[in-house]
């Protein structure tokens, strides 16, 4: 065998493609297989989050996904006797360019992925499968299969599972999947849907469940979810039973047409006991399975990608401490916790048979939401949860607050806002971002030299001035996934010298 990877990627789903996406920016020797002979085709995830367009922006994706797409701006709720138009992002949020919830079919999300490595030279070699990992010395041993039978050897220093909720890279490195199944059977389907208005997502509630229409457009106009009656048939899903379905909850009014997808699946709500195992990774649905309330999953599994792949490609590249790498599960288990909660008690108000919840979800929810969503600050903290904005790591290993830190403004281990408006867009560049508020004369060249030198290539040093989103006089430090590593007022660098020290060290000459 030739010398290790640095990285071998299982999966390219979309968390695989943001994962290799981001080692091939930062110039980590990689892989990415997929057992699959192609993308997928159908629409499995169908919305990307504010946070998500926000973290793949640096890759210059984020315009054609919206143009893809179809920003939904309103929830209509179908009650037996009305319909409650309630608006879903009219709350002013002004730290981010996308106050949205995108539908995109997730053919097209990794369609717009796929294109993008493709021009840079990546090789998404589908149709190759992992069938073993053995770790000798260093590295590990990765046995693929191609289509044809044959099989070759592969030694990687790190070994990626974004394979999915059945894992060959899980099961290898023997890490348990904890959790359970829903008894619940679920229907969906891709499919064209007339008496529905466009650009909003249609809910029919009433005591058997919930039935949901989002706008999709493409490879249909609707994404059709609901569960599957407990008097229904047991037999394959067709038209004829999904309209039977509709007529019961909507009448007649609706007419389902031209299926392109359609399917039964139960749901799980899993998580893995561990992230990491020795120099095994999981991330995306590898690591974390659940309903799909609140559009989270594929969501959730690119952010864990764009945590991971930057600490791998400068670990490997000897430019970062190996800590890094135990900073992943750190920061991202107790994301992938939170989910799994979020989503098991969404799912549940939706599809109990608990009298006492029926009679919440389709008699007071329905009434209280309308007063609820007035009062605009509570709407927007449910976004932000929602909408992966508020994920922060203040509590993580690798964040650090300075001996004073600015009483406003966003703290250490928080995303860095769009506040002011392009501030994304200016640290978008590979690796860290050095942001420096107040008059420019405060901050000596020499004294920033002295702080950077050995790593300056890797620190990019930006004088924002007033255009700063802290006050008074403030410095902070972006790492390259766009959130904030260190914060502290004033001009004293000792303690951004001593986190540099520890996490980003000066490279000898």
């Amino acid at each position: 065998m030739t010398a290790p990877l640095d990285v071998l990627v299982v999966g390219a789903g979309p968390t695989g493609l943001a994962l290799a996406a981001q080692l091939r920016t930062y110039g980590a020797s990689f892989r990415i297989v997929d057992r699959s002979v192609d993308r997928v085709r159908e629409s499995r995830a169908l919305a990307i989050q504010p946070r998500t367009l926000e973290a793949l922006a640096p890759f210059g994706v984020t315009d054609e996904l919206i143009e893809r797409g179809n920003p939904a701006m309103q929830l209509r709720m179908h009650l037996p006797r009305r319909v409650v138009q309630l608006p879903l992002f009219d709350i002013g949020l002004t730290d981010t360019a996308y106050p949205f919830l995108l539908f995109l079919s997730q053919a097209e999300t990794e369609s717009v992925l796929s294109e993008h490595l493709r021009d840079q030279d990546v090789d998404v070699e589908r149709g190759t499968e992992l069938v073993g990992l053995e770790r000798t010395g260093s590295s590990v041993t990765c046995r693929l299969r191609s289509g044809d039978g044959s099989e070759e050897a592969v030694a990687a220093t790190y070994v990626v599972g974004c394979d999915g909720a059945h894992s060959t890279v899980r099961a290898q490195a023997g890490i348990g999947f904890e959790g359970y199944a829903y008894p619940q059977t679920f229907l969906l389907a891709d499919l064209e849907v007339d008496g529905l208005e466009p650009d909003a997502v249609h809910t029919y509630m009433t005591g058997a469940g919930v039935l949901f229409f989002f706008p999709l457009g493409s490879p249909a106009t609707w994404r059709m979810l609901t569960m599957r009656p407990s008097d229904a048939p047991d037999t394959q899903v067709n038209l004829g039973l999904l309209q039977e379905i509709t007529d019961g909850y909507a009448g007649d009014r609706l007419a389902l047409r031209d299926p392109v997808w359609m399917t039964d699946f139960r749901l799980h709500n899993r998580g893995a006991a561990r992230y990491r195992s020795g120099p095994f990774f999981l991330a995306g649905d590898a690591a974390h399975i659940h309903s799909p309330a609140g559009a989270q999953g594929m969501n959730t599994g690119i952010q864990d990608a764009l945590n991971l792949g930057w600490k791998l490609a400068l670990v490997s590249q000897g430019r970062a401490p190996e800590g890094w790498l135990g900073t992943y599960e750190a920061e991202r288990a107790p994301v992938g916790r939170s989910v799994l909660r979020f989503t098991d008690r969404a799912f549940t108000i939706g599809t109990s048979s608990n009298p006492v919840i029926r009679f919440a979800r389709t008699r007071l929810a329905p009434r209280l939401a309308p007063l609820a969503l007035r009062a605009t600050r509570p709407r927007g903290l449910v976004f932000r949860t929602v909408s992966e904005l508020g994920i922060h790591y203040r509590h993580g290993p690798a964040t650090t607050a300075g001996p004073q830190h600015p009483r406003r403004g966003p703290r250490a281990g928080d995303r860095l806002p769009d506040l002011p408006r392009g501030l994304q867009a200016r640290t978008a560049g590979p690796g860290w971002h050095l942001l420096l508020s107040g008059p420019s004369a405060l901050w000596s060249d020499e004294l920033l030299a002295s702080v950077l030198m050995g790593r300056d290539d890797l620190v990019d040093v930006h004088r924002l001035g007033d255009e700063s989103p802290w006050r008074p006089v403030t410095h902070g430090l972006v790492r390259p996934d766009g959130y904030l590593g260190y914060v502290a007022r004033g001009t004293h660098l000792e303690g951004l010298r001593a986190y540099l020290d520890r996490w980003l060290p000066a490279q000898r000459v």
